[in-house]
């Protein structure tokens, strides 16, 4: 990829939250790219990202999404909602056109709580649309990347294999099974590790005890329950050797990019040069 040293890190950024010179600032080489769902995916905005800077992931987030607990993640996000399922597949295909105007390899999304019954319907659908959008991106020669933690590692395991295609492969974020309660993230890329092209770096704590349904709180990067320096040693031993994209998510911009830089320092000290 590039010139790109294995585990380099980078930054997940977001394309009208954040500018061009900002990520340039943290010193990084590479990126992901998420795409707010109201953004126009014209030909003046895939010039404005075209850059030395590599993106080597773009995400799809859709209007309408919510994270505030888990019922309404379940109610809101990705393609298990009925009324936005289309719209959100087609949307998906867009961005995938738009990654292949900027050259980028793959796209990723998080697409929702799945039934773990396959013969739900939902279950059905969801299976079929990313079978779908996966063909899509196949014909640009990218893969279609699922992200993890709202579900268990096996079940989305099963679900991958379910769909059956080559070019699905998994965005591994170690925060969101903790954030979601849904597995250890160590055990987790250790049993997902083959189908892995991307990752994130972000902490976070797990869910607070007798409250159902709430989410964990995500945290600076070393400030959690992942585990930073474990999570990059798990990732060497199972052969991922793409870049470390830190994310950070919260609603106090300049926290947020100051998070981002201590998250790098971090982890290039765990990853000298």
């Amino acid at each position: 990829m590039h010139d790109l040293k294995p585990l380099e890190p980078g930054v997940m950024f977001w394309a009208e939250r954040d500018t061009l010179d900002q990520v340039r600032a943290f010193g990084v080489r590479c990126g992901q790219m998420c795409i707010p769902g109201d953004m126009q995916l014209t030909d003046a905005a895939a010039e404005k990202w075209k850059s030395e800077l590599v993106v080597v992931t773009m995400f799809a987030a859709y209007n309408g999404e919510d994270y505030a607990d888990i019922p309404t993640v379940r109610r809101t996000v990705g393609f298990v909602p009925h009324d936005t399922r289309e719209e959100r597949e087609r949307r998906t295909c867009e961005i995938s056109d738009f990654a292949a105007r900027l050259g980028v390899p793959g796209i990723a999304c998080h697409i929702g709580c799945v039934p773990e019954d396959a013969a739900d319907p939902d279950y059905v659908a969801v299976r079929d649309v990313v079978r779908r959008i996966c063909d899509h991106t196949a014909g640009h020669g990218q893969t279609f990347a699922l992200e993890t933690g709202q579900e268990p590692a096996r079940a989305l395991l099963t679900f991958i294999h379910d769909v059956n295609r080559p070019n699905l492969r998994i965005n591994f974020d170690p925060a969101n099974m903790i954030l979601y309660g849904s597995g250890d993230p160590i055990e987790a890329l250790r049993l997902l590790g083959p189908l892995v092209v991307s990752v994130h770096c972000k902490d976070g704590d797990w869910p607070p005890r007798g409250v159902p349904g709430a989410l964990g709180r995500e945290c600076p990067l070393g400030e959690g329950a992942v585990g930073v320096e474990q999570y990059v040693r798990t990732l060497e031993s199972v052969g991922f050797r793409g870049p470390l994209n830190v994310e950070r998510e919260t609603e106090d911009q300049q926290q947020r990019l100051r998070d981002i830089a201590g998250a790098l320092k971090l982890l290039r000290s765990i990853r000298p040069s």
